[in-house]
């Protein structure tokens, strides 16, 4: 399965990547074909096949049928956070890497989140529809300021972390609660547990990641758990919530308002019907996962995976890939270079190393790692790599992918 930089190399966007990907793609002589919509799993099948590099959002599934139909993609763009619709263990055994962009768009999640809380807190969506209904209530009933609550973050990664530091600045407390060791910023306090940060904060918000471990984190135990009036969001997962409980403490007043910004089944376009059981309710916030969708958190999303992607198409560099080892040798890589993906199996190295000496190589610069089944060698060496030594390589039990590289 060899590759060269000489070949032309073919990308699809999907879901309507942010221009700057594109420009950044054409720049690198790139062919860029973009989607607006997400793509059905009959689609995929009918245009990977000739597919090199594929960029997607949220929507867009990529199962191993999927990706067993694509044998020349090399690498999938996820722009966005979540990498949850990709079967990640299945494009590594396909040496294909995935890339995301884990903190492109934090600062916009962070500021839906803080609104928000501030437009439940201060009874805005009450407001807005008295209004909108021709009634003036001026009231102040049940309209209270944020500072001085107690708000609790579940999940403490870059979101959580980020939306701690400007919620003290607003004057609120902050607890949090995951399953990792983490560092609390500022006067944020570390809960032991789940239940300890339920039973002490006014705010609960979510902020997971997309393990499957995560799958209904939230029911009606960790819901019956929660203050009375409490406010409850969620911008991390849809599957992290089982929304039928959520929706009888809302309507019991068990809790004074939901802000909601992920589903368990989303419309993949405008033309498909939104459907929730959560519609109606006045005390809730509904958002079409707009938790990352800003025009600045777009942009660098675009600019972010796309600059991965072409690093990788052009040197092999896996840095802050999703499921490869993160390797990053030096751009000027001589007169060429190896990118080889492997079954993690002893002696692999050996071997390799062996067939590049028996063709009169040398190996120039080299760097290997490993996770978990997967290996991935960079190699750059001293002279072009004759026919015969691709076809040795390609030919070890071990050998997932190869692709060689020459400088552009």
């Amino acid at each position: 399965m060899g590759n060269d930089t000489h070949a032309p190399c073919r990308v699809l966007l999907a879901e309507s990547i942010h221009p700057d990907a594109v420009s950044a793609l054409d720049a690198a002589g790139m062919e860029v074909e973009t989607v607006d919509g997400a793509l059905s799993e009959q689609a995929l099948h009918e245009r990977l096949a000739t597919v090199d590099v594929l960029g997607i959002r949220s929507q867009t599934q990529l199962t191993e049928a999927v990706l067993e139909a694509a044998p020349r993609l090399m690498a999938v763009g996820a722009f966005c956070i979540g990498t949850n619709q990709i079967d990640l263990a299945a494009a590594s055994r396909r040496g294909i890497a995935v890339f995301n962009a884990p903190f492109s768009n934090t600062r916009s999640v962070v500021e839906l989140a803080i609104a928000e809380i501030i437009a439940l807190t201060r009874r805005l969506t009450d407001k807005n529809r008295s209004m909108h209904d021709g009634v003036w209530d001026k009231s102040a009933a049940g309209s209270h300021e944020i500072r001085g609550r107690r708000l609790g973050i579940v999940g403490y990664g870059n979101i959580g972390s980020q939306l701690s530091v400007l919620a003290e600045t607003l004057g609120l407390s902050v607890w949090f609660y995951d399953t990792a060791d983490k560092l609390a910023l500022g006067n944020a306090q570390s809960c032991a547990t789940l239940d300890e940060l339920l039973e002490s904060v006014d705010i609960v918000t979510l902020h997971v990641d997309g393990r499957p471990t995560n799958r209904q984190l939230f029911g009606e135990r960790e819901l019956s758990r929660m203050r009375p009036g409490s406010l409850f969001l969620n911008l991390s997962r849809g599957f992290v919530v089982d929304h039928a409980a959520l929706r009888e403490h809302l309507v019991s007043g068990h809790l004074a308002g939901a802000a909601i910004d992920v589903f368990p089944k989303e419309p993949a376009s405008k033309s498909e019907p939104f459907v929730s059981e959560l519609r109606g309710l006045p005390n809730v916030i509904l958002t079409p996962h707009v938790g990352g969708s800003t025009e600045e958190a777009q942009r660098d999303i675009g600019g972010f995976v796309a600059g991965k992607l072409v690093r990788y198409a052009r040197t092999g560099s896996t840095s802050l890939s999703v499921n490869f080892p993160s390797l990053d040798l030096l751009e000027d890589m001589g007169p060429a270079r190896l990118c080889y993906s492997h079954r993690n199996m002893p002696g692999v190295m050996g071997r390799m190393n062996s067939l590049i000496g028996e063709h009169g190589l040398n190996v120039e610069g080299q760097l290997l790692g490993n996770r978990g089944d997967l290996g991935y060698v960079i190699a750059d060496l001293s002279a072009e790599v004759p026919a015969p030594l691709v076809q040795a390589l390609e030919a070890l039990e071990a050998t997932i992918r190869l692709r060689v590289l020459r400088p552009s």
